[in-house]
């Protein structure tokens, strides 16, 4: 099976997190982004402050990838204008797939009406410049009944406040892969949360991100019903083989 429409071929750790020089970080942002149009991968995610250079990049080979990044990453805790002003410039710079993590501190914290809005309005930002949203709920840190409720919440503000053309571009996704704290990536097995939002997501697509470690693990993902896949190891998994790197 040809995996790689499916894999968000991924790189989103700082320098400093990766013990690299700013110089070498770069190289390697670079070098990623090359081979994800190399290899056709659906999308490249990297930071938003790569996001520029990326879209240089994908022009000048004239490639199809896509372009994502992340909002808001990892924490998710900003303002909600926060959110929509770091999304409004990735939209500039040619960002394709916003992924936004909720706050899902917050929603454990019972602030469901804060939750919904900023689901509203960055949702809204989004479908406004025809894009993709992704919306990170921070398996790691729920509950399997949390998992439940945060995946039924995000489907009802979207089948409330937009059309169903709208629903195949609003994923609810799993993990930052960074969780509990920037720069510690998740152990978690990533296949029991996704079951419980596969089953409570419809008619919201699902991405699995974090802990996806071989091309059996993609295959066993895309069969449950998930429909991206994020992972720092793309071209080995789509290669056939395991690897070692936990995103």
């Amino acid at each position: 099976m040809n995996i790689k429409p499916y894999l968000d071929a991924t790189y989103l750790k700082t320098a400093e997190q990766d013990n690299l020089t700013i110089e070498a970080h770069a190289a390697l942002v670079q070098e990623k982004i090359q081979e994800a149009i190399v290899s056709d991968f659906k999308l490249i995610m990297i930071r938003p402050e790569w996001v520029a250079t990326a879209k240089q990049m994908i022009s000048a080979a004239h490639s199809p990838v896509c372009i994502g990044t992340v909002i808001d990453f990892p924490l998710g805790q900003s303002t909600i204008q926060q959110k929509i002003d770091e999304a409004t410039q990735a939209i500039q710079n040619g960002a394709d797939d916003l992924d936004f993590v909720t706050n899902y501190e917050a929603f454990k914290a019972g602030k469901i009406d804060l939750v919904k809005s900023e689901i509203l309005a960055c949702t809204q930002l989004g479908m406004e410049h025809h894009k993709i949203v992704k919306w990170i709920i921070e398996v790691d840190a729920l509950s399997p009944a949390q998992i439940i409720q945060f995946t039924v919440l995000i489907k009802n503000v979207v089948i409330a406040h937009f059309k169903e053309d709208c629903y195949a571009n609003v994923f609810v996704k799993s993990s930052t892969g960074f969780y509990p704290a920037a720069g510690r990536v998740s152990t978690t097995d990533p296949f029991s949360s996704i079951v419980l939002m596969v089953e409570n997501s419809f008619p919201l697509p699902v991405k699995a991100a974090g802990g996806v470690r071989s091309y059996d693990d993609a295959i066993a993902l895309i069969r449950l019903g998930v429909k991206r896949i994020g992972t720092s190891a793309a071209k080995q998994i789509a290669d056939g083989n395991a690897h070692n790197l936990n995103y």
